[in-house]
């Protein structure tokens, strides 16, 4: 094999860290007190992470740290150097981020520290990895949602080391791209509080009616992957680290699922994929540890469909239940509670008059001295008692795996001494293995002061956009009955105390085939046109862009506005001349995920939809844009609620997911590059907030219409219009209550 696998466990514990050490893992991911996207795992806070580190790094294991989450201005500043500083030091082996403005932070502090991006970048193209490559993450973990042809695609074309999820939990959402548990309850997970209502039953609704017959379902609930079957296949894809999920799962199925996995990755490693084969007892035993409804493949060989969801919701007999005690039995005596041991050879000189010479090697070669034995008045001590004796290795990771006496005349040598030399031999032993990761100097922190100051300054006055001479306000559509609707409004929009209506964004995916005619309507109103590209741009997606390269590349519009990091390389490589503007879901949290950006040009950037307003006001700039008015989009998902209830006509409609409490979220299938996204039951609403918003430092606000049919396009039109309230359902969002 060229490279050999790597094969990553999870660890929400200390606990769960020995048991994915002792079962074999290569290298464990775990969260600490701050900032990472398992906020109610078991996380480990100061020297005990720093003591997670070391035990890690003791077996030759290596430790990921997550801060896989956004991180406010403050954080970022004033919080996160101190946080990472000591784990740096101490022999960190990178750190996992799903924040620009942060991977910027830790190139420049930390730059001997390894940045991996997580999945929640949402990474799905060749674009987006090169990017990433570029801004100098060494490693890519990809959506979960890719194909193998995909994975392999990007690792043909970039050449980077690649970490894909084998096994556990899947979100039904493309991760970093939900926001339904922040909205519903305040628990963002993009700050680590998910609180999980994808796993909750819901209705779905058509225009006809109930869709689903049994009534509410766990629509959204995907089952638990396991891949154990596919390994070969993702191993020739390109993905070099195997992830498992479970950070919020029991160490003793860390410990069952890495044992297996590790049992045939080895398998594979040895004898490649000619003739592999999983024995049934392996795959039963993964089943017991944990499933929902079974498990499936994940989305490797297969887009969506029913049977990537758990939909029974079925519970395990008694039978299962104790079957289950006893493998979590042997599996805590074996890899938790038992300690694991460090094999050791050694060689131990001794003679009359001479300090005694103790020789350890482990990898690490290391000599210790002792007192000097003494010639025997009686009885001498014989080979045997001194092996005895020094073949103790007590509370030490060590194992003596040979150990040597080389004795000279006869001797008297006190316990006492012996056990001195032995404890010191040990323990500088363990100092050598450790000391070999540990870190200090310029690599390590030294430039802080320096590039702190430069990230908290980094831009103000440095950017002029477009509408420099006062606040605009920008209206975005999905629908040719929107457009008509707002572009017969467009005078109403230029009179009263609202911002003047200057730009029109419309939707490529549902209007691809227009897009020219409607510019040009656009145009005839004397405003600007921004073209929306798809939330998701994967493979099937990029290939039919890239068929029409020189119809985007001169498409008439003053600008286009992108949703994910392959959209913006894609703009670059066909030479657009045109203006780029960030939508929310490309997230710009803090003053350095804002200058990376306008380093590579971006003329605007929409603000994130869950920041508060005192929030807002630190980072917003000339060239932000602030929604007033729009659904939330809470999940964008490669998942289909048509396909997984057997009625996909390959059209776009618009349903009904009905909650528990009888709240109904619009779900629109976005048929042509085959996702869905569920937008908020009721929109956002601002417009009579104007005072509050930050009007001094944002040069645009967008009014953002999804669902809206034509006459409720025009009651919001009348309401911005006039600077009511609105009189019928809505949200303020997180405007005022923010996120923790």
């Amino acid at each position: 094999m060229e490279k050999r696998l790597e094969l990553l466990a999870p660890a929400g514990s200390f606990e769960s860290l020995k048991a994915a050490v002792h079962a074999g893992a290569d290298a464990v991911y775990m969260g600490g007190s701050r900032f990472g996207a398992r906020a109610y795992a078991d996380n480990p806070e100061g020297e005990a992470l720093l003591q997670a580190i070391d035990y890690a790094h003791l077996y030759g294991v290596k430790l990921y740290l997550t801060v896989n989450t956004l991180l406010k201005e403050q954080e970022l500043e004033q919080e996160l150097y101190e946080y990472l500083l000591p784990c740096c030091e101490r022999g960190l082996d990178a750190v996992i981020v799903q924040d620009l403005g942060v991977l910027q932070a830790v190139r420049e502090w930390f730059p001997e520290l390894p940045v991996h991006a997580s999945t929640q970048m949402t990474l799905c193209g060749t674009g987006g990895a090169r990017i990433l490559k570029e801004a100098g993450a060494q490693r890519i973990v990809l959506a979960r949602e890719l194909s193998l042809p995909e994975i392999a695609r990007i690792h043909e074309d970039t050449g980077m080391e690649i970490e894909c999820f084998v096994h556990g939990a899947l979100c039904y959402c493309y991760s970093g791209q939900c926001l339904f548990s922040s909205i519903l309850g305040g628990r963002s997970g993009n700050r680590g509080r998910c609180a999980q209502p994808c796993r909750l039953t819901y209705e779905a609704l058509s225009e006809q009616g109930p869709v689903t017959r049994k009534g509410p379902e766990p629509l959204l609930s995907p089952k638990d992957i396991c891949t154990i079957d596919l390994l070969p296949k993702i191993a020739r894809a390109g993905v070099y680290s195997l992830k498992i999920e479970g950070r919020m799962k029991r160490p003793e199925y860390t410990a069952g699922v890495v044992r297996i996995y590790r049992k045939y990755v080895d398998w594979y490693l040895q004898y490649g994929g000619d003739g592999y084969r999983v024995l049934e007892e392996d795959k039963k035993e993964l089943l017991l540890l944990f499933n929902r409804d079974g498990f499936s493949r994940g989305y490797y060989e297969k887009h969506n469909g029913r049977e990537l969801m758990a939909l029974a919701a079925q519970k395990p007999d008694r039978q299962e239940k104790k079957a289950y005690e006893v493998l979590t039995a042997g599996l805590r005596r074996d890899y938790v509670e038992k300690e694991k041991k460090i094999p050791v050879t050694g060689t131990l000189y001794a003679e009359a008059g001479q300090p005694m010479r103790l020789k350890i090697k482990a990898g690490p070669c290391v000599t210790v001295y002792g007192d000097s034995p003494q010639t025997p008045k009686n009885r001498p001590m014989d080979p045997e008692q001194l092996y005895r004796q020094m073949n103790k290795t007590g509370g030490t990771p060590f194992i003596w795996k040979e150990l040597k006496i080389r004795m000279e005349g006869p001797l008297f040598i006190p316990v006492q001494a012996l056990n001195q030399l032995r404890r010191e031999g040990f323990s500088k032993l363990q100092e050598e293995i450790l000391g070999a990761s540990r870190r200090n100097g310029p690599g390590c922190g030294a430039t802080f002061k320096e590039s702190a100051s430069a990230g908290a300054d980094s831009g103000r006055q440095t950017y002029v956009p477009s509408w420099k001479n006062g606040a605009e306000l920008h209206v975005s559509v999905e629908t040719p009955e929107q457009l008509g609707e707002v572009l017969s409004r467009a005078e109403d929009l230029r009179a009263g105390n609202i911002p003047l209506l200057c730009a029109v964004y419309i939707d490529a995916e549902s209007m691809e085939e227009d897009l020219e005619e409607q510019i040009g309507l656009i145009h005839e109103k004397h405003l600007k046109a921004y073209v929306m590209l798809p939330v998701v741009f994967r493979m099937k997606t990029a290939e039919r862009y890239e068929k029409e390269k020189d119809r985007w590349a001169l498409l008439p519009a003053e600008g286009c506005v992108i949703r994910n990091l392959e959209e913006y390389t894609f703009l670059k490589e066909i030479g657009w001349k045109g203006e780029i503007i960030l939508d929310h879901n490309v997230y710009t949290f803090n003053r350095r995920s804002r200058a990376f950006w306008r380093e590579k040009g971006i003329r605007g950037m929409t603000s994130p939809l869950e920041l508060n307003r005192r929030e807002l006001s630190e980072i917003s700039d000339r060239d932000s844009i602030q929604i007033i008015y729009g659904r939330y989009p809470m999940m964008v998902t490669a998942g289909c609620i048509h396909r997984t209830l057997g009625q996909c006509r390959q059209k776009p409609e618009l349903w009904m997911l009905k909650d528990r409490y009888q709240k109904e979220f619009p779900v629109k299938n976005c048929c042509r590059d085959c996702y869905n996204i569920i937008y908020n039951s009721q929109p956002l609403y601002l417009a009579d907030l104007m005072d509050e918003l930050p009007g001094p430092v944002a040069g645009a606000y967008r009014v953002m219409f999804t669902t809206e049919r034509r006459e409720e396009v025009r009651r919001v039109l009348m309401d911005l219009a006039g600077q009511r309230k609105r009189d019928r359902d809505f949200t303020r969002g997180h405007f005022k209550r923010g996120v923790e």
